[in-house]
């Protein structure tokens, strides 16, 4: 059994086999438009999991879904022979949402920010309707 120090170092080494095997193993322009963000390894090292983003539609993105399941065994293939480790990871292909929720993030920021702005501008020059500290005591009431 192998330790999760291993298995994370194994993971940083997939994930640049990975990105340099695409263009290597897959004879495709498509395949450009491809980028490999993080890869996962499992304790024992026997299951290896690639995540990707696709700059492109969503047919492109499915194109490239495809061509990387049936281009698997070639891409497997190419880890093992630079890999030094006994056992070659199996690997499994998924698509990184992370970049289009990280975009969706930003633009409510942005909405927050515009009514921010917006709830400023009406503030601007206005006054409190009565004392600007409610709860204030009269100095006599204190000394009591």
């Amino acid at each position: 059994m192998a330790d999760s120090a291993r298995a994370a170092r194994l993971a940083k080494r997939v994930q640049v086999l990975m990105a340099q095997s695409l263009r290597t193993v897959i004879k495709d322009e498509r395949i450009d438009n491809v980028t490999v963000t993080d890869a996962r390894v499992t304790n024992d090292l026997q299951h290896a999991t690639v995540y990707y983003t696709v700059f492109g539609d969503d047919e492109m993105k499915k194109d490239i879904a495809e061509t990387l399941e049936k281009r698997g065994g070639a891409l497997r293939k190419e880890l093992g022979r630079n890999l030094t480790i006994r056992l070659t990871p199996t690997l499994a292909f998924v698509a990184d949402e992370i970049p289009e929720g990280a975009s969706h993030l930003e633009e409510l920021l942005a909405k927050a920010r515009e009514k921010d702005a917006e709830v400023a501008a009406l503030r601007e020059g206005k006054d409190f309707a009565g004392d600007q500290d409610p709860y204030k005591k009269d100095e006599e009431e204190e000394e009591a």
